[in-house]
């Protein structure tokens, strides 16, 4: 048996959008299930992020920090941002949600993992991005709004970094599964060995 997610959609008799917010909103489907009965799903739709696991030559892993309201916490991150164009590249979204969050560069991309961040509630379709080669932007940085206004930065070893997440310290998703995924990557065919930054998504199809 290949274990591997596969697509497939079953049967809606009825759809309704309850809330539209604006960047997300809330949808209602009736869903016949393979016994033949209906049962209602109510679930957000996400236009989809990326997320950029900036590592640098001392192996460190470039972080930001900030308040997140949901959770009640201030939450040590990855560069991470919604994909706000339908079809937009993933990899352009990612180099400038690092630009305007870090105000770095990087000259080497690859595809680290791609993840739904809670299938059973909400549609988000993540793109984990590695980075590498990492240097300062030049120029002006970018105008910070709302929660990004209070944004802290740091490099963090690898290593310090899955401590945490091990000993339940760290709690971003995008975070938790970049620095496990990067353990992995090295310890299986190498970071050399992953997907190329352009690889295909078929959670998020997108234009060359």
């Amino acid at each position: 048996m290949t274990i591997k997610d596969t697509p497939e959609e079953w049967e809606v008799r009825a759809t309704d959008t309850p809330f539209v917010g604006g960047k997300t909103s809330v949808r209602t489907d009736d869903v016949v299930m393979p016994d033949g009965s209906v049962a209602r799903r109510d679930y957000q739709v996400h236009p989809g992020s990326v997320a950029v696991l900036a590592l640098d030559d001392e192996d460190r892993v470039l972080l930001i920090r900030q308040y997140r309201h949901p959770v009640r916490q201030r939450l040590w991150e990855i560069p991470a941002g919604l994909l706000d164009v339908p079809g937009e590249n993933p990899l352009r979204a990612a180099q400038r949600e690092l630009y305007e969050e870090a105000h770095v560069k990087a000259e080497d991309w690859r595809v680290l993992t791609d993840v739904y961040t809670t299938p059973g509630g909400c549609d988000e379709a993540v793109r984990i991005f590695l980075a590498r080669g990492l240097s300062a932007v030049e120029g002006e940085r970018f105008a910070a709004e709302h929660e990004e206004t209070d944004m802290e930065h740091a490099r963090v070893p690898v290593g310090e970094l899955v401590r945490g997440v091990l000993a339940g310290e760290l709690h971003n998703n995008c975070l938790v599964v970049g620095a496990l995924s990067l353990v992995a990557a090295r310890e299986g065919d190498g970071l050399d060995a992953l997907r190329p930054a352009e690889a295909p998504w078929p959670a998020r199809p997108f234009e060359s």
